[in-house]
């Protein structure tokens, strides 16, 4: 193994990489393509539905900020399809627009394209593996994703349009059945649509914890495995956890919708304008089972980001990370008290004051693990041979943004500040700031990173970073403004606020931020030419265009059915840039250490 050096040829050892790459070549279309059992194609399919989606609910958020910007004038692409009298747009029509744009982003995008896209196509790759632990359950968790696809796009069209309860489904609003006997009310199909996102979700995170125990490389120990792994990991812990309890809830709220059973549904409840005798369930029971999922599930959405943010920045800063066990148990420490916090979503249900005191400590505490994280990407920055290149504006950006969502977090934690706020655009600003100005950031770094590995080609830096700068500029103009609405009290859920004297002032912000959000997803084009052209016509890269140390850099670009071309054996940690044993500025995983250094013991660290 001694003449393994990035960009060699070498022999394959321990896999038939041969048999399986000629029996590659002699699989249809289909089985190569479709219903491919790759852990690489089906990465590559997650990430072309979740983009595709992401346009989707770009234009829906633009619907929504459109009708802030100018109440009831109609509303391009939307207006007709959800017309009241005179062409406007029906009030029922706002609260759908604000449901669907946040299902989708969350549902459909930013899980999918975290634990979906990248945690397929890198965990393997990474952690020195042929496959998943399990391909056709890998295959199949794609597949399930197509009815979630399916339920939530067909939601728009049924009489009434789509889901219309809010992304967080209260009962009783969520609890009406059909108004027509036998009907497909959009909230039935949007409750039928989670249940296989959720599905598909318990499959990916079954096989992705089996594939990093199992199938590491020789010389891989736990603590040698990238911080994107790591995140993978925990995530997919967190999943498993989690997700079947929102699964059950949603069993739960179908039945109460379609079977008349009465799980979160009161007695005396109004169901389709008459008072139900039936019931004797609890509204709150549905919250406490929706936000023990979807509090962890706010982790799910930002951790993977964390991971593959810290590999970009320790590559392009050519440092190794400052704190590599700090950072993985922060990590963890994020994940465990991601779960011990979900009733900070509940302080205005009239909770128990002890009890929300509780939640007040423990949401405080998760600052505390963030900080560790963020002081160590800086750290690992300081003094570094810093290369701005598209992929690292974009983990900077993440990191930045992160601070500023991150700090408003800290308020909505404060139990007496969360009452004033909390259905204010305040917690819309919160939000945006961590996921969408935090995890697509990342993720947009992400595929700058890995785009090579994927498809063998690089994406063109300059307009990389003119969609960078476009992007940078415009989130902030739509999402900053955001705080100042939400600290005088501008109410989220609301089709037209500037109905009440007060908030009339504040209509020119608002028309700010949306002509900042429609040159937001406006900049996106920039992304999605520069993307499809890269794919046919961007320069060659090689198997380590960024001189990076993480094991998939030493696969062919792209890698091939088996994924190496030889047996990778790891002798090191993913972060030794600068090493003084090397003259490069690089150290691969795999490179033997020199004959004079002392031998890096079975599994542990060299």
């Amino acid at each position: 193994m001694s003449s393994i050096t990035i960009g060699s040829q070498a022999p394959a050892h321990g896999h038939e990489h041969g048999h399986d790459q000629a029996h590659a070549h002699t699989a249809s279309f289909l089985s190569t393509y479709v219903f491919s059992k790759d852990h690489k194609v089906i990465g590559i399919q997650f990430l072309f539905s979740t983009l595709l989606w992401f346009l989707v609910g770009g234009l829906l958020a633009l619907a929504v900020r459109w009708q802030l910007a100018w109440p009831w004038s109609d509303v391009p692409l939307f207006g007709r399809l959800y017309a009241a009298e005179g062409g406007q747009m029906a009030p029922e029509a706002y609260t759908m627009l604000v449901t669907m744009h946040a299902s989708v982003m969350i549902f459909l995008v930013i899980i999918p394209i975290l634990a979906g896209a990248f945690g397929n196509f890198l965990i393997p790759l990474m952690i020195g593996a042929d496959d998943m632990a399990f391909p056709t359950l890998n295959m199949l968790s794609y597949w399930f994703m197509w009815p979630a696809f399916f339920f939530f796009g067909a939601s728009f069209f049924v009489e009434g349009g789509g889901a219309a309860a809010g992304w967080t489904s209260y009962p009783t609003l969520s609890s009406n059945p059909p108004a027509a006997p036998g009907s497909m009310s959009g909230q039935t199909l949007w409750l039928l649509g989670l249940t296989f996102v959720g599905i598909s979700s318990m499959m990916g995170s079954v096989n992705y914890m089996t594939t990093i125990i199992q199938m590491r490389a020789p010389g891989m120990s736990m603590f040698r495995l990238p911080l994107t792994i790591w995140a993978m990991f925990i995530t997919a812990v967190l999943q498993a956890f989690a997700l079947p309890v929102l699964t059950a809830a949603g069993f739960m709220q179908l039945m109460d919708r379609e079977l008349g059973t009465g799980f979160f549904t009161p007695e005396g409840s109004i169901i389709n304008n008459t008072i139900s005798t039936a019931g004797g369930g609890s509204p709150l029971l549905w919250q406490h089972l929706f936000w023990f999922y979807s509090h962890p599930a706010v982790y799910i959405m930002i951790l993977p980001a964390m991971g593959m943010v810290s590999d970009i920045i320790a590559c392009f800063a050519r440092k190794p990370i400052f704190g590599y066990k700090p950072m993985v148990y922060s990590i963890a420490g994020i994940a465990g008290l991601g779960f011990i916090v979900w009733g900070h979503h509940m302080f205005v249900s009239g909770m128990n004051p002890i009890l929300g005191a509780t939640f007040m400590v423990a949401t405080m505490m998760i600052a505390l693990p963030s900080a560790i994280k963020t002081f160590n990407w800086l750290g690992t920055i300081w003094g570094g041979k810093v290369q701005f290149t598209t992929p690292m504006l974009f983990a900077l950006a993440f990191v930045s943004m992160f601070i500023i969502g991150g700090l408003s977090g800290i308020f909505m934690a404060a139990t007496p500040v969360d009452i004033f706020i909390h259905d204010t655009y305040f917690i819309v600003a919160h939000f945006h700031y961590v996921l969408f100005a935090g995890t697509a950031m990342g993720v947009w770094g992400a595929i700058y990173f890995w785009y090579p590995k994927m498809f063998g080609r690089m994406m063109n830096e300059f307009w990389g970073k003119v969609h960078f700068f476009l992007t940078f500029v415009f989130l902030n103009g739509t999402f900053f403004p955001m705080h100042v609405l939400g600290a005088v009290g501008f109410p989220r859920r609301l089709a037209d606020p500037y109905h009440y004297e007060t908030f009339r002032h504040l209509q020119p912000m608002n028309q700010f931020m949306t002509l900042c959000a429609i040159g937001m997803v406006a900049s996106q084009i920039i992304f999605v030419v520069n993307f499809f052209y890269s794919m046919f016509f961007g320069p060659i890269a090689g198997r380590n265009p960024w001189r990076a140390n993480g094991l998939e850099w030493t696969a062919p670009s792209p890698p091939g059915h088996g994924n190496f071309d030889f047996q990778p054996i790891v002798y090191r940690g993913p972060y030794e840039y600068g090493s003084p044993e090397t003259t490069e500025d690089f150290y691969p995983q795999t490179q033997p250490p020199p004959d004079n250094a002392p031998p890096a013991p079975p599994g542990g660290h060299h």
